[in-house]
């Protein structure tokens, strides 16, 4: 039998939304009794929230590491944050480079490669500092990128750096990093394909009076061990009595090996440029403190017990007589 009717008549808006299940409302605005998340399938999620908190306590432990030998090599006052971990596409961190950038290309393994940018303020900073600037005076920013004898300097730095980078993924995907080039303009830069998702770690770098931005790129492809088997490799908090006993000595362990910079300080005195440019090797210099006054000790680049000066044999040292808050500490921790 023909059905003309149901051959010929198209359906009307109201009845394709009756089929679907959903209805409209003034706007145009399709409704349904289900919600509607949007997918990106361009950049899909790899990273659970477990995941991000472990590697927001891996690149904590960085952060820590990397403040404490870069105060040790500037001899000036340095505190670096961890600002943020994402996933984004590689074109997006592009896009997040100024210009110009201060990019060191990494060469990783198997052919991949991922981008450390010490951000214009910080390369400056830093150069300033390496070939003799004074402490506490604020470094000149130029508008230019950085000459060849600059990144020389700078790739000191780097190196270390990704040292560090090396070391917290020793465990979970052990990696050999290189640097393999350096680019001042960001659109140029031939890391990754632009639609390849990358994990970028944001470290803000507070110093003299200026502060920048710290990033390292590193292709999820060369994760992706970390996110597959990440749960596998997640210490057991649970388990037989020597079991637990096992995982906290193995933690201990660790914790003894981490080197930490200390260092005792006199209290600061003043002097005269005349005497400054009287002294001589084998000059005598005398501060007025007395032999008893207290000294501060710094673990890493903050001041956190006080302490008596002494002698233990031939050696120099020094008695912890308390414990301190500074206010830099406080401050750092708001």
């Amino acid at each position: 039998m023909n059905h003309p009717r149901a051959t010929n008549q198209s359906l009307s808006q109201n009845d394709i939304d009756r089929l679907l299940g959903g209805s409209r409302d003034g706007t145009g605005v399709a409704r349904s009794g289900t919600d509607i998340q949007v997918y990106d399938f361009r950049r899909p999620h790899r990273v659970s929230r477990e995941r991000f908190r472990t590697l927001e306590a891996m690149y904590e432990r960085l952060v820590k590491s990397f403040e404490g030998w870069l105060v040790a090599r500037v001899r000036d006052t340095i505190e670096l944050s961890l600002q943020s971990v994402e996933q984004i596409s590689f074109g997006e961190f592009l896009l997040s480079l100024p210009v110009p950038c201060s990019s060191f290309i990494v060469d990783i393994k198997h052919g991949h490669q991922g981008v450390v940018d010490f951000g214009r303020e910080f390369s400056y900073y830093l150069v300033d500092r390496l070939f003799g600037g004074s402490s506490g005076s604020t470094p000149a920013i130029l508008d230019r990128a950085l000459t060849p004898i600059e990144r020389m300097a700078i790739r000191v730095v780097g190196d270390r750096l990704l040292a560090l980078v090396a070391e917290i993924w020793q465990e979970q995907v052990p990696m050999e990093l290189s640097i393999a080039g350096f680019e001042t303009i960001p659109e140029i830069i031939q890391a990754n394909q632009r639609e390849d998702p990358v994990l970028v770690v944001n470290v803000a770098a507070t110093f003299s009076g200026a502060s920048s931005l710290l990033s390292i790129c590193l292709p999820l492809a060369v994760l992706e061990k970390f996110f597959v088997a990440g749960a596998e490799r997640t210490p057991r908090l649970t388990g037989t009595s020597q079991e637990r006993d096992e995982t906290r000595a193995v933690t201990e362990t660790t914790l003894r090996k981490t080197r930490v910079p200390v260092a005792a300080r006199l209290p600061e005195f003043r002097l005269s440029m005349r005497d400054v440019l009287a002294l001589q090797p084998g000059s005598i210099l005398s501060t007025g403190i007395p032999t008893d006054a207290p000294l501060s000790v710094l673990v890493g680049a903050q001041p956190r017990f006080a302490g008596g000066a002494g002698k233990v044999g031939r050696h120099r040292a020094v008695r912890i007589l308390d414990s301190i808050t500074s206010p830099d500490t406080s401050r750092s921790s708001r």
